[in-house]
C-alpha cells in the first residue's frame, strides 16, 4: 500500500514536471515567434546625389557679318547722291590709298560740286563733324541702329541739320564737295557703311561693309518696280 502511494506520487511529480517543461517551451516558442513578427529595422538607403544644374545658357553671339549683310540688303538703300545712275557708280571698296599705305573701305560717288547728298536710309543723325581726312561729315544710323552710314567730303550741310534729327530715305542732308583730303578738282561723296559695334559709343569704328552691290541691287529693284507701275 505504501509502495503504491509512492508510485502515484512519483507519477504526479513526473507529470507536473513535464507540464511545466511543456509550458516553458510553449512560452519560449511564443516569445520567439513574437520577436520574429516584429519589423526588422534597416538602415535608410543612401540618398542619391542631386543632379548637377544644367549649364548656363551661353550669351547670344553678336550678329554675324552675313546677317548684317542680309539686313543691309533688306533696307533697300537709295543711291545717296541725287541724279546719279547706278551705271555711274564704280566699286572702289578695297582700293589702295596713299600708295597702298591704307585701304579704302568705302565707295566714292562722283558728282558735280553742290549736288544734293541724300539719306540712303531712314534713321537718325548720330554726329556732325569736321575732320582732316573726311572734311565735313555726317554719321547716321538706321532705325534699329544696327548699321552706321558715313557721308564725307561734303561742301556743306543742309540748313538746320543737327545731331539727333530723324531722317527719311531720300532726304537732302548735305551737298557734294571736296573738303578734307579729297582732291580739290574731284568733287565726290565718300560713302561708307559699317556694322554698329557692340560698344555703340564707338559707332565710328564699326566693321565696314561694301555698299556697292547693295546699291546696284536696290537700284535694279526700284527700276523694275517703276516699270511694273507704268
Amino acid at each position: 500500500m505504501t509502495v503504491a502511494l509512492g508510485d502515484r506520487s512519483a507519477r504526479r511529480l513526473v507529470s507536473r514536471t513535464m507540464r511545466n517543461r511543456l509550458l516553458s517551451s510553449t512560452v519560449l516558442l511564443l516569445a520567439t515567434l513574437a520577436a520574429c513578427a516584429r519589423p526588422v529595422a534597416t538602415a535608410p538607403a543612401p540618398a542619391r546625389p542631386a543632379a548637377p544644374p544644367p549649364p548656363a545658357a551661353e550669351p547670344a553671339p553678336p550678329s554675324s557679318s552675313a546677317s548684317a549683310l542680309e539686313y543691309l540688303r533688306a533696307r533697300q538703300l537709295t543711291i545717296p547722291v541725287a541724279g546719279v545712275e547706278p551705271s555711274r557708280i564704280h566699286d572702289s571698296f578695297g582700293d589702295g590709298r596713299d600708295g597702298g599705305a591704307r585701304t579704302h573701305r568705302a565707295i566714292d560717288i562722283l558728282a558735280p560740286r553742290g549736288t544734293p547728298v541724300l539719306a540712303a536710309d531712314d534713321g537718325i543723325v548720330l554726329r556732325l563733324s569736321n575732320s582732316t581726312l573726311g572734311g565735313i561729315t555726317i554719321y547716321a544710323a538706321d532705325p534699329e541702329e544696327r548699321l552706321v552710314y558715313y557721308y564725307a567730303h561734303l561742301e556743306r550741310y543742309r540748313s538746320g541739320l543737327a545731331q539727333g534729327d530723324l531722317l527719311t530715305k531720300g532726304d537732302t542732308i548735305g551737298f557734294v564737295g571736296t573738303t578734307g583730303n579729297a582732291p580739290k578738282n574731284v568733287p565726290h561723296l565718300h560713302f561708307q557703311v559699317m556694322r554698329m559695334p557692340e560698344n555703340t559709343r564707338n559707332f565710328w569704328n564699326g566693321e565696314p561693309i561694301n555698299p556697292y552691290p547693295i546699291l546696284r541691287e536696290a537700284a535694279r529693284r526700284a527700276a523694275s518696280a517703276a516699270r511694273s507701275v507704268q
